[in-house]
Protein backbone atom coordinates (compact mmCIF):
# COMPACT_ATOMS: atom_id res chain seq x y z
CA UNK A 1 0.00 0.00 0.00
CA UNK A 2 1.28 3.49 -0.82
CA UNK A 3 2.51 5.82 1.87
CA UNK A 4 -0.27 8.38 1.38
CA UNK A 5 -3.00 5.84 1.87
CA UNK A 6 -1.32 4.76 5.07
CA UNK A 7 -1.17 8.39 6.18
CA UNK A 8 -4.80 9.20 5.54
CA UNK A 9 -6.78 6.08 6.38
CA UNK A 10 -4.31 3.38 7.28
CA UNK A 11 -3.45 5.16 10.52
CA UNK A 12 -6.71 3.90 11.97
CA UNK A 13 -5.10 0.64 13.07
CA UNK A 14 -2.59 2.35 15.32
CA UNK A 15 -5.21 4.88 16.41
CA UNK A 16 -7.63 2.14 17.39
CA UNK A 17 -4.97 0.34 19.41
CA UNK A 18 -4.00 3.59 21.04
CA UNK A 19 -7.61 4.46 21.81
CA UNK A 20 -8.18 1.08 23.43
CA UNK A 21 -5.36 1.75 25.82
CA UNK A 22 -6.40 5.36 26.38
CA UNK A 23 -10.01 4.31 26.92
CA UNK A 24 -8.92 1.84 29.58
CA UNK A 25 -6.88 4.50 31.27
CA UNK A 26 -9.84 6.86 31.15
CA UNK A 27 -12.00 4.28 32.85
CA UNK A 28 -9.51 4.18 35.69
CA UNK A 29 -9.16 7.91 36.12
CA UNK A 30 -11.72 10.69 36.39
CA UNK A 31 -9.15 13.39 35.79
CA UNK A 32 -8.84 15.33 32.53
CA UNK A 33 -5.44 15.83 30.94
CA UNK A 34 -4.27 19.06 29.30
CA UNK A 35 -5.18 17.52 25.93
CA UNK A 36 -8.81 17.25 26.99
CA UNK A 37 -11.33 14.44 27.28
CA UNK A 38 -13.51 12.96 24.53
CA UNK A 39 -16.58 10.98 25.60
CA UNK A 40 -17.95 8.31 23.23
CA UNK A 41 -21.56 7.19 23.80
CA UNK A 42 -23.21 4.25 22.03
CA UNK A 43 -26.74 4.71 20.63
CA UNK A 44 -28.06 1.50 19.08
CA UNK A 45 -31.45 -0.03 18.36
CA UNK A 46 -34.70 1.87 18.63
CA UNK A 47 -34.59 5.36 20.08
CA UNK A 48 -36.82 4.61 23.07
CA UNK A 49 -37.27 6.50 26.37
CA UNK A 50 -34.24 4.75 27.90
CA UNK A 51 -31.97 5.72 25.01
CA UNK A 52 -33.40 9.25 24.92
CA UNK A 53 -32.52 9.64 28.60
CA UNK A 54 -28.97 8.44 27.89
CA UNK A 55 -28.55 11.03 25.13
CA UNK A 56 -29.88 13.86 27.28
CA UNK A 57 -27.81 12.88 30.32
CA UNK A 58 -24.66 12.57 28.20
CA UNK A 59 -25.11 16.06 26.74
CA UNK A 60 -25.74 17.54 30.19
CA UNK A 61 -22.93 15.67 31.95
CA UNK A 62 -20.00 16.17 29.56
CA UNK A 63 -19.65 19.86 30.36
CA UNK A 64 -19.67 19.19 34.12
CA UNK A 65 -17.09 16.42 33.61
CA UNK A 66 -14.75 18.83 31.84
CA UNK A 67 -14.97 17.00 28.50
CA UNK A 68 -13.93 18.83 25.35
CA UNK A 69 -15.78 16.63 22.85
CA UNK A 70 -18.85 14.34 22.82
CA UNK A 71 -19.19 11.67 20.14
CA UNK A 72 -22.24 9.49 19.54
CA UNK A 73 -21.68 6.14 17.82
CA UNK A 74 -25.06 5.55 16.18
CA UNK A 75 -26.84 2.57 14.62
CA UNK A 76 -30.56 3.35 14.79
CA UNK A 77 -33.34 3.54 12.23
CA UNK A 78 -36.48 4.41 14.18
CA UNK A 79 -37.71 6.51 17.08
CA UNK A 80 -40.54 5.45 19.38
CA UNK A 81 -40.57 8.62 21.48
CA UNK A 82 -42.81 11.61 20.84
CA UNK A 83 -41.89 14.43 18.46
CA UNK A 84 -41.89 16.78 21.44
CA UNK A 85 -39.26 14.63 23.14
CA UNK A 86 -37.16 14.65 19.96
CA UNK A 87 -37.40 18.43 19.92
CA UNK A 88 -36.11 18.60 23.50
CA UNK A 89 -33.17 16.35 22.61
CA UNK A 90 -32.37 18.42 19.52
CA UNK A 91 -32.40 21.58 21.60
CA UNK A 92 -29.98 20.02 24.09
CA UNK A 93 -27.59 18.92 21.33
CA UNK A 94 -27.73 22.26 19.49
CA UNK A 95 -27.23 24.30 22.67
CA UNK A 96 -24.42 22.17 24.09
CA UNK A 97 -21.29 24.16 24.96
CA UNK A 98 -19.26 21.05 24.14
CA UNK A 99 -18.84 20.17 20.43
CA UNK A 100 -20.86 17.10 19.44
CA UNK A 101 -20.03 14.73 16.57
CA UNK A 102 -21.86 11.66 15.27
CA UNK A 103 -20.29 8.57 13.71
CA UNK A 104 -22.53 6.09 11.89
CA UNK A 105 -20.77 2.78 12.30
CA UNK A 106 -19.41 0.20 12.24
CA UNK A 107 -19.89 -1.57 8.91
CA UNK A 108 -23.55 -2.45 8.34
CA UNK A 109 -24.99 0.28 10.55
CA UNK A 110 -27.70 2.68 9.43
CA UNK A 111 -29.20 6.01 10.45
CA UNK A 112 -32.76 6.65 9.31
CA UNK A 113 -36.00 8.48 9.93
CA UNK A 114 -36.48 10.91 12.78
CA UNK A 115 -33.31 9.66 14.43
CA UNK A 116 -31.33 10.91 11.41
CA UNK A 117 -33.08 14.28 11.68
CA UNK A 118 -32.19 14.48 15.36
CA UNK A 119 -28.48 13.77 15.00
CA UNK A 120 -28.20 16.06 11.98
CA UNK A 121 -28.12 19.02 14.39
CA UNK A 122 -24.71 17.84 15.65
CA UNK A 123 -21.58 19.74 14.65
CA UNK A 124 -20.33 16.96 12.38
CA UNK A 125 -21.45 13.57 11.05
CA UNK A 126 -19.12 10.85 9.79
CA UNK A 127 -19.78 7.43 8.32
CA UNK A 128 -18.07 4.06 8.09
CA UNK A 129 -17.86 1.94 4.93
CA UNK A 130 -20.92 -0.25 4.45
CA UNK A 131 -23.30 2.12 6.24
CA UNK A 132 -26.40 3.92 4.98
CA UNK A 133 -28.36 7.07 5.81
CA UNK A 134 -31.76 8.30 4.66
CA UNK A 135 -35.56 8.07 4.72
CA UNK A 136 -35.71 11.22 6.82
CA UNK A 137 -39.41 11.79 6.15
CA UNK A 138 -41.19 15.09 6.66
CA UNK A 139 -39.18 17.68 8.57
CA UNK A 140 -40.13 18.02 12.20
CA UNK A 141 -40.94 21.68 13.00
CA UNK A 142 -38.93 21.70 16.22
CA UNK A 143 -35.85 20.37 14.37
CA UNK A 144 -36.08 22.53 11.26
CA UNK A 145 -34.93 25.65 13.12
CA UNK A 146 -31.47 24.18 13.72
CA UNK A 147 -28.68 23.98 11.12
CA UNK A 148 -28.04 20.44 9.94
CA UNK A 149 -24.88 18.52 9.12
CA UNK A 150 -26.23 17.08 5.86
CA UNK A 151 -24.99 19.15 2.91
CA UNK A 152 -27.86 18.06 0.61
CA UNK A 153 -30.60 16.91 2.93
CA UNK A 154 -33.34 16.65 0.27
CA UNK A 155 -31.48 13.81 -1.45
CA UNK A 156 -32.13 11.56 1.53
CA UNK A 157 -35.60 12.82 2.36
CA UNK A 158 -37.47 9.87 0.82
CA UNK A 159 -34.71 7.38 0.12
CA UNK A 160 -31.77 5.71 1.78
CA UNK A 161 -28.32 6.10 0.26
CA UNK A 162 -25.28 3.90 0.77
CA UNK A 163 -21.97 5.29 1.91
CA UNK A 164 -20.54 5.68 -1.60
CA UNK A 165 -23.58 7.63 -2.82
CA UNK A 166 -23.56 9.79 0.31
CA UNK A 167 -20.03 10.88 -0.51
CA UNK A 168 -20.25 11.10 -4.30
CA UNK A 169 -23.50 13.13 -4.19
CA UNK A 170 -22.18 15.47 -1.52
CA UNK A 171 -24.57 14.61 1.30
CA UNK A 172 -21.62 14.09 3.63
CA UNK A 173 -19.53 17.25 3.74
CA UNK A 174 -15.89 16.40 3.13
CA UNK A 175 -12.84 18.24 1.85
CA UNK A 176 -10.35 15.70 0.44
CA UNK A 177 -6.68 16.37 0.96
CA UNK A 178 -4.42 17.35 -1.91
CA UNK A 179 -0.86 16.35 -2.73
CA UNK A 180 0.33 19.50 -0.95
CA UNK A 181 -1.53 18.48 2.22
CA UNK A 182 0.21 15.11 2.08
CA UNK A 183 3.59 16.80 1.65
CA UNK A 184 2.96 18.87 4.77
CA UNK A 185 2.06 15.76 6.76
CA UNK A 186 5.18 13.92 5.68
CA UNK A 187 7.33 16.91 6.55
CA UNK A 188 5.66 17.28 9.96
CA UNK A 189 6.36 13.63 10.71
CA UNK A 190 9.97 14.03 9.53
CA UNK A 191 9.60 11.59 6.64
CA UNK A 192 11.10 12.24 3.18
CA UNK A 193 8.36 12.96 0.64
CA UNK A 194 8.56 11.47 -2.86
CA UNK A 195 5.65 12.61 -5.09
CA UNK A 196 6.39 9.80 -7.53
CA UNK A 197 5.56 7.08 -4.99
CA UNK A 198 2.83 8.81 -3.01
CA UNK A 199 -0.73 8.29 -4.25
CA UNK A 200 -3.55 10.66 -3.37
CA UNK A 201 -6.50 8.44 -2.36
CA UNK A 202 -9.83 9.17 -4.08
CA UNK A 203 -12.47 11.17 -2.24
CA UNK A 204 -14.55 8.07 -1.45
CA UNK A 205 -11.61 6.67 0.54
CA UNK A 206 -10.71 9.89 2.30
CA UNK A 207 -14.24 10.71 3.49
CA UNK A 208 -14.98 7.52 5.43
CA UNK A 209 -13.79 6.34 8.82
CA UNK A 210 -13.65 2.53 9.05
CA UNK A 211 -13.09 2.67 12.82
CA UNK A 212 -14.16 5.05 15.56
CA UNK A 213 -10.47 5.82 16.04
CA UNK A 214 -10.16 7.01 12.43
CA UNK A 215 -13.10 9.34 12.98
CA UNK A 216 -11.78 10.76 16.25
CA UNK A 217 -8.27 11.61 15.07
CA UNK A 218 -9.79 13.60 12.20
CA UNK A 219 -11.74 15.87 14.57
CA UNK A 220 -8.87 18.23 15.33
CA UNK A 221 -11.11 21.19 14.37
CA UNK A 222 -13.50 20.15 17.18
CA UNK A 223 -10.78 19.88 19.79
CA UNK A 224 -9.51 16.31 19.51
CA UNK A 225 -5.73 16.45 19.74
CA UNK A 226 -3.40 14.05 17.93
CA UNK A 227 0.21 14.01 16.81
CA UNK A 228 1.79 12.92 13.55
CA UNK A 229 4.50 10.38 14.25
CA UNK A 230 6.86 8.31 12.14
CA UNK A 231 6.01 4.61 12.33
CA UNK A 232 8.22 2.42 10.13
CA UNK A 233 8.67 5.22 7.65
CA UNK A 234 4.98 6.09 7.44
CA UNK A 235 3.13 9.04 9.02
CA UNK A 236 0.59 7.97 11.63
CA UNK A 237 -1.87 9.99 13.68
CA UNK A 238 -1.41 9.20 17.36
CA UNK A 239 -4.26 10.31 19.67
CA UNK A 240 -3.38 12.61 22.53
CA UNK A 241 -6.84 13.46 23.85
CA UNK A 242 -8.09 11.10 26.52
CA UNK A 243 -11.06 8.94 25.44
CA UNK A 244 -13.81 7.58 27.66
CA UNK A 245 -16.53 5.17 26.49
CA UNK A 246 -19.95 5.26 28.11
CA UNK A 247 -23.17 3.30 27.69
CA UNK A 248 -26.31 2.11 29.40
CA UNK A 249 -26.19 0.65 32.88
CA UNK A 250 -27.16 -3.00 33.32
CA UNK A 251 -30.69 -2.14 34.46
CA UNK A 252 -31.24 0.38 31.67
CA UNK A 253 -29.83 -2.10 29.15
CA UNK A 254 -32.42 -4.64 30.31
CA UNK A 255 -35.33 -2.27 29.69
CA UNK A 256 -33.85 -1.13 26.37
CA UNK A 257 -33.60 -4.76 25.26
CA UNK A 258 -37.12 -5.57 26.43
CA UNK A 259 -38.44 -2.68 24.34
CA UNK A 260 -37.20 -4.21 21.08
CA UNK A 261 -39.96 -5.77 18.89
CA UNK A 262 -38.73 -9.39 18.76
CA UNK A 263 -37.81 -9.55 22.45
CA UNK A 264 -41.12 -8.08 23.62
CA UNK A 265 -43.00 -10.53 21.38
CA UNK A 266 -41.03 -13.53 22.63
CA UNK A 267 -41.44 -12.53 26.28
CA UNK A 268 -45.17 -12.00 25.80
CA UNK A 269 -45.71 -15.36 24.11
CA UNK A 270 -43.55 -17.36 26.51
CA UNK A 271 -45.06 -15.60 29.52
CA UNK A 272 -48.64 -16.36 28.47
CA UNK A 273 -47.69 -19.93 27.60
CA UNK A 274 -46.11 -20.54 31.01
CA UNK A 275 -49.11 -19.09 32.84
CA UNK A 276 -51.43 -21.29 30.76
CA UNK A 277 -49.27 -24.28 31.66
CA UNK A 278 -49.41 -23.37 35.33
CA UNK A 279 -53.21 -23.09 35.16
CA UNK A 280 -53.45 -26.83 34.47
CA UNK A 281 -51.08 -27.89 37.25
CA UNK A 282 -51.83 -28.18 40.93
CA UNK A 283 -50.67 -25.19 42.96
CA UNK A 284 -48.39 -22.28 42.02
CA UNK A 285 -44.91 -23.23 40.86
CA UNK A 286 -41.84 -21.85 39.13
CA UNK A 287 -43.54 -21.81 35.73
CA UNK A 288 -46.29 -19.51 36.94
CA UNK A 289 -43.95 -17.08 38.69
CA UNK A 290 -41.55 -16.98 35.74
CA UNK A 291 -44.44 -16.54 33.32
CA UNK A 292 -45.76 -13.60 35.35
CA UNK A 293 -42.33 -11.92 35.39
CA UNK A 294 -41.91 -12.35 31.63
CA UNK A 295 -45.44 -11.06 31.07
CA UNK A 296 -44.72 -7.92 33.12
CA UNK A 297 -41.50 -7.25 31.17
CA UNK A 298 -43.38 -7.77 27.92
CA UNK A 299 -46.01 -5.31 29.15
CA UNK A 300 -43.34 -2.64 29.51
CA UNK A 301 -42.04 -3.36 26.02
CA UNK A 302 -45.54 -3.15 24.54
CA UNK A 303 -46.17 0.14 26.35
CA UNK A 304 -43.14 1.62 24.58
CA UNK A 305 -43.59 0.07 21.13
CA UNK A 306 -46.39 1.13 18.76
CA UNK A 307 -48.74 -1.84 18.43
CA UNK A 308 -52.24 -2.78 17.31
CA UNK A 309 -54.43 -3.34 20.35
CA UNK A 310 -56.74 -5.69 18.45
CA UNK A 311 -53.76 -7.90 17.47
CA UNK A 312 -52.65 -8.02 21.10
CA UNK A 313 -56.19 -9.05 22.06
CA UNK A 314 -56.04 -11.84 19.46
CA UNK A 315 -52.90 -13.25 21.10
CA UNK A 316 -54.62 -13.24 24.50
CA UNK A 317 -57.79 -14.79 23.04
CA UNK A 318 -55.74 -17.54 21.40
CA UNK A 319 -54.53 -18.68 24.82
CA UNK A 320 -58.14 -18.91 26.03
CA UNK A 321 -59.01 -21.00 22.98
CA UNK A 322 -56.06 -23.29 23.60
CA UNK A 323 -57.15 -23.74 27.21
CA UNK A 324 -60.62 -24.95 26.18
CA UNK A 325 -59.18 -27.95 24.33
CA UNK A 326 -56.30 -28.56 26.72
CA UNK A 327 -58.71 -29.45 29.51
CA UNK A 328 -60.14 -32.22 27.31
CA UNK A 329 -56.61 -33.54 26.60
CA UNK A 330 -57.35 -33.72 22.85
CA UNK A 331 -56.73 -30.84 20.40
CA UNK A 332 -59.83 -30.14 18.33
CA UNK A 333 -61.68 -27.10 16.95
CA UNK A 334 -60.60 -24.57 19.56
CA UNK A 335 -56.93 -25.47 19.16
CA UNK A 336 -57.17 -24.78 15.43
CA UNK A 337 -59.06 -21.53 16.06
CA UNK A 338 -56.43 -20.52 18.60
CA UNK A 339 -53.64 -21.10 16.10
CA UNK A 340 -55.40 -18.90 13.52
CA UNK A 341 -55.81 -16.12 16.09
CA UNK A 342 -52.22 -16.49 17.27
CA UNK A 343 -50.82 -16.32 13.72
CA UNK A 344 -52.95 -13.27 12.87
CA UNK A 345 -52.01 -11.50 16.10
CA UNK A 346 -48.34 -12.22 15.48
CA UNK A 347 -48.40 -10.90 11.91
CA UNK A 348 -50.19 -7.63 12.70
CA UNK A 349 -48.89 -7.09 16.24
CA UNK A 350 -46.73 -4.02 15.59
CA UNK A 351 -47.76 -0.79 13.91
CA UNK A 352 -44.89 0.87 12.08
CA UNK A 353 -41.98 -1.10 13.51
CA UNK A 354 -40.65 -4.16 11.77
CA UNK A 355 -39.88 -7.57 13.20
CA UNK A 356 -37.90 -10.28 11.45
CA UNK A 357 -39.86 -13.27 10.17
CA UNK A 358 -37.53 -15.62 12.07
CA UNK A 359 -38.97 -15.06 15.59
CA UNK A 360 -42.49 -15.09 14.16
CA UNK A 361 -42.05 -18.43 12.39
CA UNK A 362 -40.10 -20.03 15.24
CA UNK A 363 -42.56 -18.97 17.94
CA UNK A 364 -45.63 -19.88 15.87
CA UNK A 365 -44.16 -23.32 15.24
CA UNK A 366 -43.27 -23.76 18.91
CA UNK A 367 -46.79 -22.80 20.00
CA UNK A 368 -48.28 -25.24 17.47
CA UNK A 369 -46.16 -28.11 18.78
CA UNK A 370 -46.93 -27.22 22.40
CA UNK A 371 -50.69 -26.91 21.93
CA UNK A 372 -51.25 -29.82 19.57
CA UNK A 373 -48.99 -32.27 21.37
CA UNK A 374 -47.11 -31.07 24.44
CA UNK A 375 -49.87 -29.54 26.57
CA UNK A 376 -52.48 -32.31 26.01
CA UNK A 377 -49.87 -34.95 26.83
CA UNK A 378 -48.84 -33.02 29.92
CA UNK A 379 -52.42 -32.84 31.17
CA UNK A 380 -53.00 -36.55 30.59
CA UNK A 381 -49.75 -37.39 32.36
CA UNK A 382 -50.31 -34.93 35.18
CA UNK A 383 -53.70 -36.34 36.10
CA UNK A 384 -52.63 -39.97 35.86
CA UNK A 385 -49.99 -39.90 38.58
CA UNK A 386 -50.03 -42.42 41.43
CA UNK A 387 -51.56 -39.73 43.64
CA UNK A 388 -54.51 -39.02 41.36
CA UNK A 389 -54.50 -42.16 39.22
CA UNK A 390 -56.78 -43.40 36.46
CA UNK A 391 -57.54 -46.88 37.72
CA UNK A 392 -61.11 -45.79 38.25
CA UNK A 393 -61.51 -45.75 34.47
CA UNK A 394 -61.04 -49.51 34.10
CA UNK A 395 -64.47 -50.93 33.37
CA UNK A 396 -65.96 -47.56 32.43
CA UNK A 397 -68.18 -47.40 29.35
CA UNK A 398 -67.62 -44.84 26.65
CA UNK A 399 -68.33 -43.85 23.06
CA UNK A 400 -65.94 -43.90 20.11
CA UNK A 401 -65.41 -40.39 18.68
CA UNK A 402 -62.80 -41.28 16.07
CA UNK A 403 -62.45 -44.79 14.66
CA UNK A 404 -60.17 -46.91 16.84
CA UNK A 405 -58.27 -48.73 14.10
CA UNK A 406 -56.08 -49.51 15.91
CA UNK A 407 -55.70 -46.02 17.47
CA UNK A 408 -58.39 -43.42 17.90
CA UNK A 409 -60.29 -41.19 20.33
CA UNK A 410 -63.01 -42.14 22.80
CA UNK A 411 -65.19 -40.12 25.17
CA UNK A 412 -65.30 -41.27 28.78
CA UNK A 413 -67.53 -39.30 31.17
CA UNK A 414 -67.49 -36.35 28.78
CA UNK A 415 -63.68 -36.22 28.40
CA UNK A 416 -61.78 -37.22 25.28
CA UNK A 417 -58.95 -39.76 25.54
CA UNK A 418 -56.54 -41.44 23.18
CA UNK A 419 -57.39 -45.11 22.91
CA UNK A 420 -56.23 -48.37 21.34
CA UNK A 421 -58.29 -51.45 20.57
CA UNK A 422 -56.98 -54.70 22.03
CA UNK A 423 -58.12 -56.72 19.04
CA UNK A 424 -57.67 -56.65 15.30
CA UNK A 425 -61.31 -55.74 14.59
CA UNK A 426 -61.60 -51.91 14.40
CA UNK A 427 -64.21 -50.03 16.40
CA UNK A 428 -66.03 -47.35 14.44
CA UNK A 429 -67.28 -43.95 15.55
CA UNK A 430 -70.47 -44.16 17.58
CA UNK A 431 -69.83 -47.65 18.95
CA UNK A 432 -69.88 -48.30 22.68
CA UNK A 433 -66.64 -49.48 24.26
CA UNK A 434 -65.36 -50.53 27.65
CA UNK A 435 -61.98 -49.57 29.17
CA UNK A 436 -60.04 -52.72 30.01
CA UNK A 437 -56.55 -51.40 30.80
CA UNK A 438 -54.44 -48.26 31.23
CA UNK A 439 -51.21 -48.25 29.24
CA UNK A 440 -49.24 -45.07 29.91
CA UNK A 441 -51.08 -42.23 28.20
CA UNK A 442 -53.34 -44.60 26.29
CA UNK A 443 -56.56 -46.43 27.18
CA UNK A 444 -56.97 -50.03 26.07
CA UNK A 445 -60.61 -50.52 25.04
CA UNK A 446 -62.82 -53.27 23.64
CA UNK A 447 -66.20 -53.13 21.97
CA UNK A 448 -69.11 -53.52 24.33
CA UNK A 449 -70.72 -55.99 21.95
CA UNK A 450 -68.62 -59.09 21.33
CA UNK A 451 -66.15 -58.53 24.13
CA UNK A 452 -64.33 -61.50 25.64
CA UNK A 453 -66.73 -63.38 27.93
CA UNK A 454 -64.16 -64.45 30.47
CA UNK A 455 -63.02 -60.87 30.97
CA UNK A 456 -66.55 -59.71 31.73
CA UNK A 457 -66.97 -62.53 34.19
CA UNK A 458 -63.84 -61.44 35.99
CA UNK A 459 -65.18 -57.92 36.19
CA UNK A 460 -68.33 -59.25 37.88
Amino acid sequence: MKLAAACLVGGGILAAVGLAGVGSAAAQSDGVTDAGLAVVVEVTGLLDPVMAELIEDSVNDVADAGATLLVFRVDSNRSVVSDQRLGELAESIAASPVPIAVWVGPNGSSLEGKVAQLFAVADEVGIAPGTSVGNLGASLPMLAEHPVAWAKQELIRDQKLGWRELISQGVIACEPRTIDDLRDRYNEAGIPFDPETVRVPPKVEQCVAPLIGDFLVDLDHLGFASNLVNVDGQPRLEPVTQVQFRGLSLAHQLFHTVASPPVAYLLLTIGMGLMLFEFFTAGIGVAGVLGAVLFILAGYGMSVLPHNTWALALLAASMVAFGIDIQTSVPRFWTGAGMVMFAAGTWWLYDGVSMSWIPMVVMTGAVAVAMFSGMPSMVRTRFSTPTIGRDWMVGELGEVVEDVSPDGVVRIRGALWRARCNRATPVTAGDQVRVVEIDGLWLEVEPLEGAARDYRERRR
